[in-house]
């Protein structure tokens, strides 16, 4: 090694770091052995390019710059949560120094930019108009191209009353949007109950450790009343939150099941006390719905317990941790993910509703629709299952 020169150096290190991390993530995944073998090829083809770049590209070349771009886009086709990690993102993440208090209400996944999943209720970011959908192109000025969603979550965070800029895009590329939010201290409550007629409408906004607690109290009241469940936007919170949740409304039967790739599945069952709710339920999703909302839901739906009405959802339902690599590099890796009764993934894929409903863009400075088709067909959807069954068909 002490004879190489420093070009050599240079691409033993980036053709080394690739192979590296591709047998500890094949180790990690119990499939080190395949993983090499399919990667070869490509390596060969890394190395031939890594080798022109650093010799004879027409001037020095930016070895970090490069090699950091390499590894993104190593990562870069598996999902929306998983990332490389420089090794200022590793050593920040060991710190595990707590975030500010000041957030704008915004959960972020990864799709070319960063991207806006679940917005909460009443926060900064509903307030200021964003929408399941957008694209952030750029926090405080800072490119979010070659971010992680951890980061960019992080990167949101500041003292309450300070101000984070944003460059949205939403439609059309060529024509962002800066929008200033000032970050505050989360607040309103996360389970919300209103009588609506002859039935019940919930807005679950949030999950947490108390969401199920407090479903329990605030529905147990009504008896069988027939609920609507609104997770719309609902994409915080770990999913072991959803499934507490729905261990209300199951009596029996599988409520979720988490896979990964050379384990065993885990399989979480509903078990003596659970379902003490049984009310008629439909629930309410969007693109937005996800994480421990998510499962909640398909819970719910694989148990034949609520019917889902409105957008198929984010698919945002997987495990992360964090792999350490070479020099200090690290992955952020999807290693599990939970799926459905059938064996289908929920993260990756999403849930798809059973009466999907087509809600309409709304680009910047546009009005809404004044009606919410989405709770409408949900109503509709919960009065056909609770007709009377000698009520004819038609009038259902």
């Amino acid at each position: 090694m002490k004879d190489m020169s420093p070009r050599s150096r240079v691409l033993l290190f980036l053709v080394s770091t690739p192979i590296a991390l591709l047998l500890i993530v094949g180790g990690l995944l119990g499939a080190a052995k395949p993983v090499a073998q399919q990667g070869l090829p490509h390596l060969r083809v890394f190395e031939d390019v890594a080798s022109l770049v650093v010799k004879d590209y027409v001037e020095d070349v930016n070895v970090d710059r490069i090699f950091d771009g390499a590894m993104r886009g190593l990562s870069d086709g598996l999902d929306g949560a998983s990332a490389y990690f420089t090794p200022e993102e590793v050593r920040a993440f060991d710190a595990n120094a707590p975030l500010p208090a000041g957030e704008v209400g915004i959960v972020l996944s990864r799709q070319f930019y960063l991207r806006v999943v679940g917005i909460r209720d009443g926060s900064p970011a509903q307030r200021a108009g964003l929408r399941t959908g957008d694209y952030v192109r750029a926090i405080n000025e800072t490119p979010t191209r070659d971010m992680s969603a951890y980061a960019g979550t992080r990167l949101l965070r500041g003292p309450v009353g300070s101000t984070v800029s944003l460059m949205v895009i939403r439609g059309n590329p060529a024509d962002p949007h800066k929008i200033d939010l000032v970050r505050e201290a989360a607040s309103g409550e996360a389970v919300t109950v209103r009588q609506a007629g002859t039935h019940r409408y919930v807005r679950i906004a949030s999950f947490g450790s108390a969401t199920a607690a407090d479903l329990s109290a605030k529905l147990s009241a009504g008896g069988n009343t027939p609920t609507l469940i609104d997770v719309r936007g609902t994409a915080d919170g770990s999913p072991s939150d959803g499934i507490a949740a729905a261990k209300l409304f199951v009596k029996d039967g599988t409520l979720a099941t988490l896979a990964a790739r050379n384990a065993p599945n885990t399989v979480i069952t509903a078990t003596a006390g659970d379902g003490s709710l049984t009310m008629p339920l439909v629930v309410l999703t969007s693109n937005g719905t996800g994480n421990a909302a998510e499962v909640f839901a398909a819970a719910l739906a694989d148990n034949r317990r609520a019917r889902l009405v409105g957008e198929p959802t984010a698919g945002l339902a997987g495990v992360q941790k964090l792999v350490r690599l070479p020099e200090g590099h690290g992955l952020w890796l999807t290693y599990a993910r939970y799926v459905r009764t059938d064996g289908a993934p929920v993260h990756g894929r999403g849930l798809r509703p059973d009466v999907p409903v087509d809600v309409p863009t709304v680009g910047f400075g546009q009005k809404p629709p004044q009606t919410d088709a989405v709770l409408d067909r949900a109503v509709q959807e919960l009065q056909r299952q609770t007709a009377p069954a000698d009520q004819p068909a038609a009038s259902r």
